[in-house]
């Protein structure tokens, strides 16, 4: 018996020392967390993916167990203006590399009804596998259908953009079908006109969290000022149990500057080295004017955001395999693509402005380099 009690002494004795040695491995390795410096390679000019008589918007892709990258998109007809807060769907595509060339697929997810919370417009979404199964983030709403805008003279249908919400689809093939939800995966906030999100809920960004829950950055938009705009605009934190939910919400906004009613937009975030990350649309007031460009952030923990040592990303600058540039007008709605455990492709929504006015928007595929620095 003694010598049973001493083995198991010395065994939990074992145990405890190499837990503590674990322990102090974890603490070493966060403190050796790498500084990422972010920047965009060159772009071949067939990198680029748009359809005819369609604005095309902000791509997220991800790579089938068919051997085909499979990019989910925002689209809607270019006849009607920039209406894609009230015409917009969710359109796929397919290519054999994550630079393309890509192909229109199907629609994943149409126009259902606008009896349904989602039923009217589906916009900006972000695909996520988990294991075997596909779950595409999106925003969703409804509303009167009314178009307010013509090509050159954009408008707002406030109504549809007051009333969005996130949702998610899921399927067990990029190809489909998609199962949608009856209600948002994420409301807003009811009940406290005084939320952030007591507006609206859009753009989710969505990553699997090493302990397995989900965590999303999403806009908001509350009721301090008046409506129908509302504002101000910011972006919240929520971690769910599981890919649909249910989701809690944290309090404080993130990627804000103090003063600003609407600093940031669209960010996409990962978890990688130890470390949250995430690329973001900063938009800076001079006077009367937004100037736009790309960051970057980075979370110890998903819900404290703080600026990367190598804040800035981009200018909206793109170099071509040619060694020519370009200055889009609008580079933003960056998707981080992961192959291997690495990001190799930034996709963005970009347009250019005709003598008219007139916007012409598609996506672009642009290899990312990175640098990473203890």
């Amino acid at each position: 018996m003694k010598l049973l009690i001493s083995s198991l002494c010395v065994l939990a004795l074992l145990i405890s020392c190499k837990q503590k040695t674990k322990e102090v491995s974890e603490v070493k390795q966060t403190e050796h967390l790498a500084h990422y410096n972010i920047a965009l390679g060159k772009v071949s000019k067939s990198a680029i993916f748009k359809e005819d008589g369609k604005s095309v918007w902000g791509g997220s892709l991800v790579k089938g167990d068919d051997g085909l990258y499979h990019m989910y998109y925002s689209r809607w007809p270019k006849k009607i203006g920039w209406e894609w807060v009230n015409y917009s769907e969710i359109a796929h595509a397919t290519a054999p590399t994550p630079f393309g060339p890509f192909t229109f697929h199907d629609v994943a997810l149409a126009d259902r009804g606008k009896e349904f919370w989602d039923g009217a417009t589906t916009h900006n979404p972000t695909i996520l596998k988990i294991r075997d199964r596909y779950y595409l983030y999106y925003m969703g709403n409804t509303g009167d259908k009314e178009v307010v805008s013509e090509p050159g003279k954009a408008k707002i249908n406030w109504q549809h953009r007051n009333n969005q919400r996130i949702g998610v689809a899921v399927a067990d093939n990029p190809n489909g079908p998609w199962t949608r939800l009856d209600k948002p995966v994420l409301d807003i906030t009811h009940h406290d006109d005084t939320a952030h999100d007591a507006l609206m809920t859009s753009n989710p960004s969505v990553c699997e969290m090493p302990d397995g829950k989900i965590l999303m950055v999403y806009k908001a938009v509350g009721k301090a000022h008046e409506l129908p705009a509302g504002g101000p605009v910011v972006h919240m934190v929520a971690i769910g149990d599981s890919p649909t939910g249910p989701f809690k919400k944290f309090p404080d906004p993130v990627f804000v500057f103090s003063g600003e009613r609407f600093p940031a937009e669209d960010p996409y975030i990962w978890y990688q080295d130890g470390k949250y990350r995430a690329i973001v649309k900063r938009i800076k007031f001079e006077g009367n004017k937004r100037l736009f460009s790309l960051v970057h952030y980075e979370s110890e923990d998903g819900i404290a955001w703080n600026k990367g040592k190598y804040f800035q990303v981009s200018d909206r600058t793109v170099t071509w395999d040619d060694g020519s540039t370009t200055k889009f007008d609008h580079l933003e709605r960056p998707q981080v693509f992961i192959e291997n455990g690495e990001p190799v492709a930034l996709l963005c929504a970009a347009d250019t402005i005709d003598v008219n006015n007139v916007r012409h928007a598609f996506n672009i595929q642009i290899p990312l380099k990175i640098t990473k620095e203890k």
